[in-house]
């Protein structure tokens, strides 16, 4: 997967300036994980959001117009070879088909929204080895009949 420019630039201001995105959380007002996908451009931001994201990476005002656009989303066709990004591929083909059946056994038939959503990471300290704790919560939709 290649990393867009603009990401290249904001990750690189964000380090120079040595922020991480639990910072960016407290100035922007809005999830880590989401401004980490507006950085990503997986995400668009709103114009006072864009300017407060560049204003705390120091960067000049060109980069609104790019943060509000509507981005293209996703990785691409090709297996991730990230592998942190893989291991979850690897998730999904291991337990994509029981998650489906256990999700449509309590709710029915239809799909879990990745439109409204949220998406956290926690760390879970464990004396074994630390822990990634991952919570999606997605809004539950029914496929419609006709």
């Amino acid at each position: 997967m290649s990393i867009p420019e603009i990401t290249q630039k904001l990750l690189a201001a964000k380090q120079g300036k040595g922020l991480s995105f639990a910072d960016l959380e407290k100035i922007l007002k809005r999830d880590e994980v989401w401004i980490a996908a507006v950085i990503y451009r997986q995400a668009s931001a709103s114009e006072e959001e864009a300017k407060l994201l560049i204003e705390a990476l120091g960067l000049d005002a060109s980069y609104i117009q790019e943060l509000t656009a509507y981005p293209v989303k996703g990785l691409g066709p090709v297996v991730p070879t990230d592998p942190l990004i893989y291991r979850f591929y690897e998730i999904m083909q291991v337990y994509g088909f029981p998650l489906k059946d256990v999700i449509q056994e309590k709710f029915g038939d239809g799909i879990m929204s990745a439109i409204d959503f949220t998406l956290d990471v926690e760390k879970e300290e464990d004396p074994k080895g630390d822990r990634v704790k991952i919570i999606m919560s997605g809004k539950f939709l029914p496929y419609k009949k006709w």
